[in-house]
């Protein structure tokens, strides 16, 4: 099982906190390209410029560190790259209240997991159960 330490994560969640926070009070998407721009790439490359940076302020190898699943993490960023994309495109379109929900929505997400708790974990736990109790009904 692939993981990527837990110092990692935080800064990539405290990224898109900090990124909403400003995104939403100036009424402007175009921070978002952060988030958006470093998750997406480091999807489609494995290449993520915040945490290359982050890396260098970490002080122990970081195969010391607690991990998280690498697979996790990857299900979580589709799934902020996808809010991210609808509140530009919504912002693109002049579509403030879909912006601010869609800006909304992952800020709390990345938030409530800095505070403990993973919504994309949970869904993609659901979804599992579901794929799996589907398989066996079909047998």
């Amino acid at each position: 099982m692939k993981t990527i330490p837990k110092p990692l994560v935080l800064a990539n969640q405290w990224t898109i906190v900090i990124s909403v926070i400003i995104a939403l009070v100036i009424q402007s998407a175009w921070i978002l390209y952060i988030p958006f721009v470093s998750i997406l790439l480091s999807l489609l490359t494995g290449f993520h410029p915040i945490l290359v940076v982050v890396k260098q302020f970490l002080r122990k190898p970081l195969n010391q560190y607690a991990q998280e699943d690498l697979v996790q993490l990857q299900f979580n960023q589709w799934m902020a790259v996808g809010f991210l994309f609808v509140a530009h495109v919504s912002f693109l379109l002049g579509w403030s209240v879909m912006f601010n929900i869609a800006t909304l929505m992952v800020g709390l997400a990345a938030l409530v997991a800095i505070l403990g708790f993973c919504i994309g974990c949970f869904i993609r736990f659901q979804y599992q159960q579901w794929v799996y109790r589907r398989k066996l009904t079909e047998k």
